[in-house]
């Protein structure tokens, strides 16, 4: 395995199955029953309960690797919060991304106001280990006040239009919402969604800045990343 690889002692199934499970749901729109399905057509057979639990278990332990692996996080942070369903209840998923959309942090709250804004930069900051050189968000007072308290020596920049990154960052998980057909708690929320955040954009390549060549040479390369993080060596096949 490669280096800092979770460990898999006591699973019956070898790694590339488990890497490979955990790569198809968070990549793509899929439920774990159609992991199962896409599994079945390998010849694995696998449980959607136990693709479920690999998920869980091994899904920010490569999200985690991955983000050891991402160049430094740039000096500019994006700040937005969006509403979600959780269990019929609204409730609101913040999100903080670089000027690069690398995503910095996520955090499920019920609520928008002051102290909720204040929670959010407060855990960017303890992570970061640093404050960002401008802070850009929309016209939202709470990040006002936010700032003022926690970093006030920052730029701020308050324009909804400046702040497309962290809006567009939104778009896949809105997908994901739709695909799953709405989120069950607020922790299962935070921990989908966490791993959720860093593995679905390694996979996703700035498509439209790169020829088809270039786009598959990168894909090559975050391939390979991800066998090493999750000490994969294959694709799994059929018995």
């Amino acid at each position: 395995m490669g280096d800092g690889s979770p460990s898999y002692k006591g699973h019956r199934y070898p790694v590339e199955v488990i890497s490979h499970c955990v790569w198809l749901y968070f990549r793509f729109p899929l439920s774990f029953r159609e992991v199962e399905e896409l599994m079945l057509k390998r010849g694995v057979i696998v449980s959607y309960e136990t693709v479920r639990r690999w998920c869980v278990k091994f899904g920010q332990a490569y999200a985690d690797g991955l983000r050891r692996r991402r160049s430094r996080p740039g000096d500019k942070s994006h700040l937005d919060e969006v509403f979600i369903k959780i269990n019929g209840k609204r409730r609101y998923l913040w999100r903080a991304v670089d000027q690069d959309a690398a995503v910095l942090g996520i955090l499920v709250q019920s609520q928008r106001d002051a102290k909720a804004a204040k929670w959010f930069m407060a855990k960017l900051m303890k992570k970061q280990c640093r404050v960002p050189r401008v802070l850009v968000t929309d016209k939202l007072r709470s990040y006002g006040v936010a700032h003022r308290e926690l970093m006030p020596s920052v730029e701020h920049r308050a324009h909804k239009g400046l702040n497309n990154r962290a809006e567009n960052s939104h778009r896949t998980t809105r997908q994901r919402e739709r695909a799953m057909k709405g989120l069950r708690s607020a922790g299962a929320a935070q921990r989908f969604l966490s791993a959720f955040s860093s593995i679905s954009p390694h996979f996703r390549p700035r498509r439209h800045r790169m020829t088809a060549p270039d786009h598959r040479t990168e894909m090559t390369v975050r391939f390979v990343i991800w066998d090493q993080i999750t000490g994969a060596t294959a694709p799994p096949t059929a018995a």
